[in-house]
């Protein structure tokens, strides 16, 4: 699954790339290690002409309390393509709520006996790349504010990925440059979404073995993609 990303990128840097207005997202920091599990704000791409600031871990817009709200959160980090039409937290959102999720790359493991050796992964030639993503917005009654949350899409491995995530052999929904636009058409249907759910050609990444400890390092250090060594 996808749980760690990296985006080492200013706000001007996701304006160009997308070709958006980064004026909501001028605090955003760039980031070597996000983690899923922080539910910290973060640029997100949509067919508004601003880059959104959304919160990983999608809150479907019927969730009634705060509690149910943060138990719901930790479960929707991800989204599996294979059943996204059918689970109701997705499957309304899948239809009209797609969105672009920027990142440099992600982190994962691979399991060998009771040893987790972490990659850091990237995409050769595009420093910023972009998941498949869905979003929806969550009032919060108790505040009378709105949330607007999203989830990462997965699918099977490609060959490298079956490699490193080699225990159930996902992958998160890397999108072509020249789908990515496309992916935010509201008109697309059933079957042309799912067409875009792939695997990422494998001959166009790259995972590099990094220090276990990057887990535990400011998410701002430099230091924790530095001692990377090809896997």
């Amino acid at each position: 699954m996808c749980y760690h990303t990296a985006l080492i990128a200013a706000p001007k840097q996701l304006s160009l790339r997308f070709d958006r207005k980064a004026d909501l997202i001028q605090v955003f920091r760039p980031s070597y290690h996000v983690s899923a599990f922080s539910h910290a704000q973060y640029p997100i791409v949509t067919s508004e002409e601003e880059i959104q600031f959304l919160r990983w871990g999608l809150i479907p817009f019927w969730t009634d309390t705060l509690e149910d709200a943060i138990a719901i959160r930790n479960r929707t980090i991800n989204a599996r393509s294979e059943t996204i039409f059918s689970k109701p937290s997705f499957r309304e959102p899948i239809r009209k709520k797609r969105c672009l999720v920027p990142a440099s790359g992600f982190f994962d493991w691979r399991h060998e006996g009771e040893r987790k050796v972490p990659y850091d992964i990237t995409v050769h030639d595009l420093p910023i790349i972009a998941f498949a993503g869905i979003f929806d917005c969550w009032h919060n009654k108790e505040l009378d504010e709105y949330v607007g949350t999203y989830s990462i899409i997965t699918t099977g491995a490609n060959e490298m990925m079956r490699y490193i995530h080699n225990t159930n052999f996902r992958m998160p929904v890397i999108l072509r440059p020249k789908d990515e636009q496309r992916w935010l058409d509201p008109e697309l249907s059933e079957k042309e979404i799912m067409g875009l759910l792939k695997p990422y050609p494998d001959k166009a990444m790259a995972g590099n073995i990094i220090d276990n400890d990057f887990i535990r390092k400011s998410p701002y250090d430099p230091s924790i993609l530095s001692m990377a060594i090809p896997g």
